[in-house]
């Protein structure tokens, strides 16, 4: 083959593979949207025969001895499973939003939504987001313990206005309102370099707790601007929002010009260090405590993504994070950007 036939026929090549990925990716979409439709239909029906003949507890029992020896071989059908199918349908059969979302994620993920979330606009969250991000069943048992909900809900951000919206959920799933650092040999009195020695020395654990998707750069990154050195305490790189994070350790309160340094180090990492394919780079300050108040204010005019979290040395339930979720209406309307 010529160099030009064998240019074109890589790219040949390369068009046939994708079409062939997204015919499996349909099937495997249309056999799963299948396969809840008939859980749906089933849980139906026993509800429909429970209610109308006055079946007990034994028919479930009963039936699923009978399917497993008509259809040997085939899982799914267990007592367990058929009473989840049960209630399954009757979670969602008056849920006009939700009934058609359970469609688009598999019959596992389902099941840990539905028996770990006991409030609609959770179940709405995990689903929407296990489907738009593509989460495994282990990712999503990991959002679920560590309280992705009200960690979104709460985080203290400017992402909305800051962040372009194809990647904006992402980026505010990306910053916890709190992190654990739990893992640490440190007394409550503690300097900023014996925190950012701390966590260096725990870099993997640091990186688990930050989220999965982060990997080190460096610590102390130094930037060059007019002859003068500036350093940021850690850069990290995000996989998934493919950007820079710079983190700036603060052992105290939050104050409002530390919003400012972040902002020119945003700038300057923008300018010197973001290759031209990355987006745009965020800023975490991480500090020992913060006035939410004094945050909102801080971050209301600035024009950089930046998000502002505290720190624990001991583990705190996302829990305690309840007090400092939006009303009703507005986790509402943040729930409408989650499509």
């Amino acid at each position: 083959m010529s160099s030009v036939v064998t240019t074109e026929y890589k790219t040949f090549l390369k068009e046939i593979k994708e079409r062939i990925y997204k015919a499996q990716y349909d099937a495997l979409k249309a056999v799963n949207k299948e396969l809840i439709n008939l859980y749906w239909d089933i849980g139906r029906s026993i509800v429909a025969k429970q209610e109308k003949l006055g079946w007990g507890k034994a028919i479930v029992e009963t039936l699923a001895k009978d399917l497993q020896k008509e259809f040997p071989g085939i899982q799914g059908f267990s007592s367990a499973n058929l009473w989840r199918m049960r209630n399954f349908y009757l979670t969602y059969r008056l849920n006009e939003k939700l009934a058609p979302l359970v469609r688009e994620i598999s019959w596992t993920k389902n099941v840990i939504i539905m028996e770990r979330c006991k409030e609609d606009i959770r179940r709405e969250f995990y689903i929407k987001t296990t489907k738009k991000f593509g989460w495994t069943k282990d990712v999503l048992i990991n959002q679920l313990e560590a309280g992705a909900f009200e960690r979104y809900m709460a985080n203290q951000t400017n992402f909305d206005k800051s962040v372009p919206g194809k990647y904006r959920h992402q980026a505010k799933l990306a910053v916890k309102d709190e992190y654990s650092f739990d893992f640490l040999e440190l007394g409550e009195e503690h300097s900023e370099k014996e925190l950012e020695m701390a966590l260096l020395e725990n870099v993997r654990k640091f990186l688990i707790e930050m989220g999965g998707y982060f990997a080190f750069v460096g610590n102390q990154y130094r930037l060059e601007i007019d002859e003068q050195e500036f350093f940021i305490d850690l850069l990290l790189y995000h996989r998934q929002l493919r950007c820079l994070v710079a983190i700036e350790l603060k052992v105290g309160a939050f104050k409002p010009e530390y919003a400012g340094k972040m902002q020119f180090y945003l700038s300057a990492l923008n300018d010197i260090a973001k290759l031209p394919d990355e987006n745009p780079s965020i800023g975490i300050i991480l500090c020992k405590d913060k006035s939410r108040t004094i945050v909102e204010y801080a971050l209301k005019d600035t024009k950089k993504p930046i998000g502002v979290s505290t720190y624990k040395l001991t583990e705190k339930l996302p829990r305690e994070l309840k007090k400092y979720l939006p009303s009703p209406e507005e986790i509402i309307e943040r729930m409408k950007y989650l499509k």
